[in-house]
Formats: structure tokens, C-alpha cells, sequence
């Protein structure tokens, strides 16, 4: 599984307008082979930021996704709000488990693996 996460900041003005109307990018993409989630949200606390959250069952499903013309679309779209900042990583995971213990405890320890 792949994870890609991070953060544009653009005018705090234009993120509105700027989510709205990217909408049309983003919206076909959740019902891509291989996309188990994609969102870009706005940030309440820092103004101008632009979260931006997928999750990728494969690194071909994400590959065809960056070849995409609703990626270049999205991103010439996004390109003309002018971004002041910008970190957008991507992430390879090897395990994945509830936060919560049967207790409904939350853990920060993997608890479902042994060493």
C-alpha cells in the first residue's frame, strides 16, 4: 500500500474557490482501480493550507494515476493559484492495524505482531 500526504498552501483567499472548482479532478479518481482513498480538504487552523490525502492499493495503480491526464489536468489546474509552500511525500506501508486494542484502549505500539 502507498500513502501520499502533505500540503499545499496557496492565498487564503482562493482556497474556496480553488477546492470547488477542482472538483471535476478529484472526484473521478475515487473510482479508479487501485484508489482506496483521495481528498483534498481545506485546513481550519492555517489559512491558505490544502491538505492532501490517497491511499494506493499498488505502486501500478498510483503509477498509472501520475501518468494520468486527470493528474496533469489537476495539477495545471492547481498551478495557477500560485503556491507558496508546498510538501507532498509519498509512503510505503508494511503493516497496518486498528489504533484501538479489543479494550478500546488506544496504542501507539503495533500490538497485533510479535518482535
Amino acid at each position: 500500500m502507498i500513502i501520499i500526504s502533505g500540503w499545499i498552501e496557496i492565498a487564503p483567499d482562493d482556497v474556496e474557490e480553488a477546492l470547488a472548482s477542482a472538483h471535476p479532478f478529484i472526484a473521478p479518481v475515487r473510482d479508479w482501480d487501485g484508489c482506496l482513498d483521495y481528498a483534498w480538504t481545506a485546513d481550519k487552523v492555517i489559512p491558505g493550507r490544502i491538505y492532501i490525502y490517497e491511499r494506493w492499493e499498488t505502486e501500478a495503480a498510483l503509477a498509472a494515476h501520475l501518468k494520468g491526464d486527470n493528474y496533469l489536468n489537476m495539477r495545471n489546474h492547481m498551478g495557477q493559484y500560485k503556491a507558496v509552500a508546498i510538501e507532498i511525500l509519498k509512503h510505503r506501508i508494511d503493516l497496518s492495524e486498528p489504533v484501538y486494542d479489543d479494550g478500546g484502549t488506544p496504542r501507539a505500539d503495533f500490538f497485533t505482531v510479535s518482535d
